[in-house]
């Protein structure tokens, strides 16, 4: 099955870029370290799910890319197919000449309605050229205002113009010290609406992310392609094929279902974590060995301490022992449900179970329901072994409360709020916005 992407703003296109570019990269790579065949049948899903054929033979992504401002679209064009290995199609692309001045509102109210008919159709035409459609996949910003507005709008399109396909939004939670003063109006605004028309929104921190480049990647002059590029690598380690546990012997075939049925066992609970190791500079990784054992042991210590990454892990954290359900452990991260993925040599070997222990999760649900393993014996992006988890947890409940504290303190003293109303956003709608969030902040910590 095939997913169509959707990249909304400056922040979704240049994401989008890498993801295409780093799927692409591992599919060409020999490195698979699999048998032939393996590898043949690992291509040959990465391009059913991605990418369409043309007759020039290079791989077209299956792709709308949104944008108010022409400048980052035809940037973006023009680098992929620069790349010579991929391209994105000349007619699935809409942009306009001014931006959303990083208003949620003008994005959403006045952008949305009235380029609705000419996106939409750039969506229909990019769904029909699949054989069959697996759903849709959106990458936005939060902070902004074409990607956040634009994109809750086009995210409620998608649901009404879809209503049974599949719709996973990838969302980027803004720095912490921000870039942009209304930045935790746009978030709440933006996480409230998707909340009530995606099926899932898998998160990435841009701190997290900084910290990681900072630290594993050795980057000394951080810029925004090289945390775009540690995104993508993450995404792309999720995403290409995987044989599924009841699977039978082939890749997974329905790659957003397969993740949404492991993960989303209740409407209230759609916040997904993800956390990829190893991760190093690539001239690391010949000096570099790594066991399934060590790597399984990290991904549930990063899990239950709640860690951003392999470095710096809380070793005292500890799941609470049995029957003390009352009194939850401190910093223990509780979790809805789990997926590991494993890729690499011996993967079959790599045991699990430490996964599956009951006191990881909420009492609601079976361990056995709630945690679930894919494996491929081809290697990723050049890295022999390497392990995910995406993760339906207490993960982002300290940055939603931060953020949803913020933007009430800004709103009970009516700071910035007339930039919104002159676009239609009431301060009902607002306040609607906030008790979603509470409703959703208050699910998570009685877990």
């Amino acid at each position: 099955m095939s997913i169509v992407t959707v990249q909304l703003g400056q922040c979704g296109n240049q994401i989008g870029h890498e993801v295409f570019s780093a799927l692409c990269s591992d599919s060409r790579g020999t490195h698979g370290l699999c048998s032939k065949k393996e590898n043949e049948s690992y291509q040959e899903s990465c391009k059913e799910r991605f990418f369409c054929e043309e007759e020039s033979g290079v791989p077209v992504a299956r792709a709308v890319l949104v944008d108010m401002e022409p400048k980052v679209i035809s940037h973006t064009l023009s680098m992929a197919a620069s790349s010579g290995h991929w391209k994105y199609s000349s007619h699935s692309h809409f942009c306009q000449k001014q931006g959303s001045g990083n208003n949620w509102a003008n994005g959403h109210s006045v952008h949305g309605p009235r380029h609705k008919e000419a996106i939409m159709e750039l969506v229909q035409k990019e769904a029909e050229k699949c054989d069959r459609l697996g759903g849709f996949f959106t990458i936005m910003s939060m902070a902004g205002g074409t990607g956040s507005g634009l994109g809750a709008f086009v995210t409620q399109c998608l649901r009404d113009a879809f209503p049974s396909s599949f719709l996973l939004n990838h969302v980027i939670w803004p720095y912490g010290t921000g870039e942009v003063i209304v930045q935790n109006y746009n978030s709440v605004l933006t996480l409230s609406h998707l909340y009530h028309s995606a099926d899932a929104l898998l998160v990435h921190e841009n701190d997290v992310i900084h910290k990681i480049c900072a630290q594993l990647m050795n980057i000394k002059q951080i810029s925004f392609r090289d945390v775009n590029q540690v995104i993508a690598h993450q995404l792309g380690s999720v995403f290409q094929p995987t044989h599924t546990a009841g699977g039978g012997s082939g890749y997974s075939r329905n790659p957003l279902g397969d993740l949404l049925e492991a993960l989303v066992p209740h409407p209230e609970f759609r916040m997904l974590g993800l956390r990829n190791i190893p991760q190093m500079p690539e001239s690391s990784l010949p000096y570099s060995t790594f066991t399934w054992p060590g790597l399984t042991k990290h991904l549930r210590q990063i899990l239950i301490a709640h860690a951003p990454m392999e470095e710096g892990i809380d070793w005292q954290v500890q799941p609470p022992p049995p029957g003390s359900s009352t009194n939850k452990a401190l910093h223990f991260n509780t979790s809805i449900a789990n997926l590991v993925i494993l890729r690499g040599k011996d993967v079959h070997s790599a045991d699990l179970g430490s996964f599956q222990d009951p006191s990881l999760y909420t009492s609601w649900l079976n361990p056995q329901d709630a945690f679930s393993a894919w494996r491929t014996p081809r290697a990723f992006n050049k890295y022999e072994k390497s392990a995910s988890l995406v993760s339906n947890s207490q993960f982002l409940l300290k940055p939603l409360d931060s953020i949803v504290g913020k933007a009430w303190n800004m709103f009970a003293s009516k700071a910035y709020l007339h930039q919104y109303t002159k676009f239609g956003i009431q301060e009902e709608d607002f306040l609607d916005c906030f008790t979603t969030l509470e409703q959703v902040i208050s699910s998570y910590t009685n877990l």
